[in-house]
């Protein structure tokens, strides 16, 4: 396959919000390319980037995909990424490795949630952008009103490159404002395109966009500004490097009309990507750390350094096996060559490097700074991980993941899966960094944590077609706590056992009380005279402990009290650790009883985002979850609200604000604090605890 060196490379990453069209804009690139011989489409489940079986079945992007084509002799690597948010750590992982974001919008909706959520993640990177206002061949499509709303919500430096001239049904020509020629596509699947002179009618407007564009590309430098008011315009060649300058810094962002399904306006886009869009050497250098220092380095773009790559994605592949996604940051590499795991410090060799389009792979000799690729089966790396040279041992900064949002406890429907269980779960993260498991020895639960709740269902699907394992999602089981409001001011207890031979004997006293929140367990040693040995104290406490983390009213541990031991006896012979042990607990257990018990739940900080005309159902929403306002805020177009909520009101909430928001609302949380649960709520977290400990 042809070789491609840094300059002759763009990396563009599609991006945007659910059913925007990303996915058949990039078959549509690879199409017109001539990539592909045939336009794909998700209604038929044959498009290149959406490959697997659970995206052609959905039809919509779960994971990522790597795809390229070439266009006027350069590269374009294209990463197909999921509009939902449930996979929005596919789109950090795209993020981090391209060089230009591509947000893709509708024509009709406009500025979606899904598009502002990731213009945040574009512009903590400073990442450069361009803009496609997809499906202009919509009946309703408004170009002139996304695009202000684009300039509005996503970023002012947005202007026209290439807009519609017949908008709608008939769509089939735009007017390139950079060339002053209209553009006449023909019917899909042709590849036609003919170049005409501007309609008449729409002369001015071309002026009008031309202006706009050319004033913003002025601003960019004083003297430019000068000679545009003093002489209307600027030269071809300052407008060349003017607008490639600003794209770079991130001041200018072209906007371009598109119909992915049409395939209207793709030509034009290409042949900008190629001219205008930065290649790898014009961002220069990425920063890391060297492996045994905290010591900061620049890592340079240069073809002949030493070879740095990192790793930003990894696939199980059937019948390939590990299918690691890299981007080379330095040097160049090439089949058969050993590189150093910096996290690891373990040696891999780069067999089979290949480029993709989607599952398709083609095998490639070597691969340049800049560019991205695939190899298989390396031994131990994965997501986030640098490969580099002993010569330069460098780590790389590692990609950001989102918090988890929702949670589920899965359950082996059959004995003896949980080894392939434990084996699918810990694959799947590898994969996907943003999905989580654990094993909560307090629940006696496996919990899986993610994005949504598609996410979620989507692990337990792979779960079942890779190991053959099937397990049932639940919600998981809410780590109560258990304290006291009173005081008990003298719980007693006697263990006292006769059984032939030598007995058992063990009688403490114990004081109850509350401590402050927060504050745990405290243990008072308030003995005199030696009524109790000292020998025979530690064990009280232990049995105490014990108590507390099996807990009393509901199974669940026990928090923020005092037991104070100041009073008991003892019996020369039958007295010993464990009687003493087995009299505090029960002495505790009782004492914990008669100082007013009460339960208490996790509660959750929690922030909501959503458009200003959903805020009254989701106040109601929140309301009636038990939850509490704490105050709103404003984000641009967007409301948000801060809430706690508690946890156990809160299962699968990331679907119903979906529902509640058409979409467009997403939320935060994290743990807040404990809090008394009402008295209605615990009666009934009691007695099913007391029927579950009978039917056991």
């Amino acid at each position: 396959m042809k070789e491609f060196t840094s300059e002759n490379i763009r990396n563009l990453a599609l991006v945007g919000h659910g059913g925007s069209g990303k996915t058949s804009l990039a078959e549509l690139a690879l199409f017109t390319a001539g990539e592909t011989n045939r336009l794909g489409t998700i209604p038929e489940g044959n498009t290149i980037s959406d490959y697997t079986a659970n995206e052609i079945e959905r039809q919509f992007s779960i994971s990522l995909s790597l795809l390229h084509d070439e266009w006027n002799n350069t590269k374009i690597n294209i990463i197909d990424t999921p509009g939902y948010s449930d996979f929005i750590g596919e789109v950090k992982c795209a993020l981090r490795v391209c060089d230009t974001a591509v947000m893709v919008l509708k024509a009709v909706e406009g500025v979606e949630v899904g598009a502002e959520i990731t213009q945040k993640f574009i512009n903590e990177t400073k990442l450069p952008t361009a803009i496609i206002i997809n499906k202009i061949d919509h009946e309703r499509s408004i170009f002139n009103e996304t695009l202000k709303k684009a300039q509005e919500r996503l970023h002012s430096g947005a202007v026209v490159i290439t807009y519609p001239v017949n908008e709608g049904l008939a769509f089939d020509t735009v007017v390139d404002v950079l060339k002053m020629k209209a553009f006449q596509y023909g019917a899909a699947g042709t590849k036609k395109v003919t170049e005409i002179e501007i309609p008449a009618d729409q002369i001015a407007n071309a002026d009008k966009f031309r202006t706009a564009l050319v004033e913003k590309i002025a601003e960019q430098n004083e003297e430019w500004m000068n000679k545009y008011f003093e002489e209307g315009t600027l030269s071809d060649e300052e407008i060349k490097t003017g607008l490639s300058e600003g794209i770079l810094a991130g001041e200018i962002v072209p906007v371009f009309a598109v119909s992915s399904t049409k395939a209207i306006g793709i030509n034009n886009f290409l042949d900008f990507a190629v001219q205008y869009l930065p290649s790898p050497i014009a961002h220069g250098s990425v920063e890391g750390k060297m492996k045994d220092s905290d010591k900061r380095v620049k890592v340079p773009l240069d073809p002949k350094g030493e070879p740095v790559l990192f790793v930003f994605k990894t696939l199980a592949e059937q019948h390939v096996g590990e299918l690691s996604l890299f981007r080379v940051y330095s040097g160049s590499i090439h089949q058969g060559m050993d590189l150093l795991n910096e996290a690891n410090g373990k040696i891999e060799r780069l067999n089979q490097l290949s480029v993709l389009n989607g599952r398709n792979r083609n095998e490639v000799s070597n691969l340049f700074a800049g560019d991205l690729g695939a190899v298989v089966k390396l031994k131990d790396t994965h997501t986030n991980n640098t490969l580099a040279s002993k010569a330069f041992s460098v780590i790389l900064d590692q990609i950001k993941f989102p918090e988890p949002i929702i949670e589920g406890a899965i359950i082996p429907r059959a004995k003896g899966d949980e080894d392939k269980i434990s084996k699918g779960l810990h694959t799947l993260h590898e994969e996907d960094p943003a999905f989580h498991s654990k094993f909560d020895p307090e629940l006696s639960q496996t919990i899986i944590t993610g994005q949504g709740e598609i996410h979620l269902d989507l692990a337990v699907k792979r779960l079942k077609e890779r190991y053959n394992v099937d397990v049932d999602l639940i919600q998981p089981k809410i780590p109560y706590r258990e304290t006291v409001r009173g005081t008990c001011e003298n719980a007693e207890y006697k263990h006292k056992k006769q059984s032939g031979g030598r007995g058992q004997y063990g009688h403490v006293c114990l004081k109850i009380e509350p401590t402050p929140r927060g504050s745990g367990f405290e243990f008072q040693n308030a003995i005199v005279g030696g009524v109790v040995p000292g020998r025979f104290i530690p064990a009280v406490e232990k049995g105490i402990i014990e108590m507390m983390q099996r807990g009393i009213l509901s199974g669940c541990q026990v928090i923020d009290v005092k037991a104070s031991l100041f009073f008991g006896s003892y019996h020369d012979v039958d007295s010993d650790d464990m009687s003493f042990k087995i009299a505090g607990s029960m002495c505790f257990k009782k004492g914990f009883l008669e100082a007013k018990p009460v339960l208490l739940e996790p509660i959750m900080e929690v922030e909501v985002t959503m458009p200003e005309e959903c805020m009254g159902d989701v106040m109601g929403d929140i309301s009636s979850r038990r939850g509490k306002i704490l105050g709103m805020d404003n984000d641009g177009h967007f409301q948000i609200i801060r809430c706690v909520v508690p946890l156990s009101e809160f299962y699968k909430y990331s679907s119903t604000l979906r529902s509640l928001t058409a979409g467009r609302g997403t939320h935060t949380r994290k743990f807040s604090h404990y809090e008394e649960v009402p008295k209605e709520v615990e009666h009934k977290i009691v007695e099913e605890y007391k029927k579950s400990r009978e039917e056991a």
